[in-house]
Order: C-alpha cells, then structure tokens, then sequence
C-alpha cells in the first residue's frame, strides 16, 4: 500500500524545491492566505493523512507540494513529543510556540535530515520564514487537535504516535 501523497496540485512560487502553497492562517509569513474556511490547505492534509503516513519508511516525492507536506508531517512528530512531557495545555501552548519558533536547520545546513530530497534554496531568508510559518500554524492546529478532549488531557490516541518516527528521520537530529 502506498503512502498517501498530497491532492493539492497547484502552487505559484516555490523556495528551493519546495512549493509556497496558501495557509489558511494568521501568522505572518510568505505564504498566501486561503479566504475560504472550507478550502483544506496542505496543514490540514498532513494533519488527517498524519496516522497513516507515519507508518511508512520510505516516501515517493511526486511533487514540490509532497515536500512540504513531508517537512510537515515530520514536524508534527517533534511536536507530538514535545507534548508527551507536558503537563498542561497552557504547558503544551507554552512549549509548542518555544519549539516553533526555536533555531531549525534548512536544506542544505548539515543538520537537516532530508538533503537527498530537498534542494538548498536560493533565498535562504525566504526558506526560513516559510517554515517558520509552517511550523507555527502547524503547532496551534494540532494543540487543538490534542486537546479536543473534555477532561483537558491529550488525547492518547495522538500521542501514542509520539515515538514513531516517519522515513525513520527526525528533525531535532539522531539521538533525540
């Protein structure tokens, strides 16, 4: 069974080889803005196709947008452990935004687990505050997600995918 891959098709610009696909969101930032709440954006998409593509140890890139939807879905797992530790949801708010907006490598930086599949960007500066933006919508929607529940605890059937690791990469690095 193949991995699901994202159904956006369409993108106008792109940094590196990664497309700049429209958000749904009110952080500020390079991408464009989905108007309609109804529009699902590539957020959304990692976030419902998350369960069943964490399984998986390999991934065929298709398209600039399967890229994105890679990095994100890799984040949400660094999310997932960050909220494993916390105690709160004020906790969680607290140290989603910290990991957010904290130093993360690029394509092309030594760190960054992915070289093979991303290309360095030419616009570095516009790289960083694409998955910058990326990142901190991505924490909000799924702190929502979480703790959707009425007892105000995480919900464990998402953070039982906390020690999963998609393509068996991680972005905070072997080790971590």
């Amino acid at each position: 069974m193949p991995a699901y891959h994202s159904e956006i098709s369409e993108f106008g610009r792109k940094v590196g080889n990664m497309a700049i696909l429209p958000l749904r969101t009110k952080v500020r930032g390079p991408a464009p803005s989905l108007t309609a709440d109804n529009e699902l954006d590539i957020i959304d998409e990692s976030l419902y196709y998350f369960k069943a593509n964490i399984f998986f140890r390999s991934y065929e890139v298709k398209s600039e947008v399967d890229r994105v939807l890679i990095y994100v879905t890799l984040y949400i797992s660094e999310c997932l452990k960050c909220i494993q530790t916390c105690s709160s949801k004020e906790q969680a708010q607290q140290d989603l935004y910290t990991l957010s907006i904290s130093r993360f490598d690029l394509p092309g930086d030594a760190g960054f687990p992915l070289n093979i599949m991303y290309a360095k960007p030419e616009n570095p500066d516009l790289m960083r505050e694409y998955m910058l933006q990326l990142r901190q919508e991505t924490s909000a929607r799924l702190l929502k997600l979480v703790y959707d529940t009425p007892d105000g605890k995480p919900n464990k059937w998402w953070t039982c995918f906390a020690k999963r690791k998609f393509m068996e990469k991680s972005l905070s690095g072997p080790g971590k």
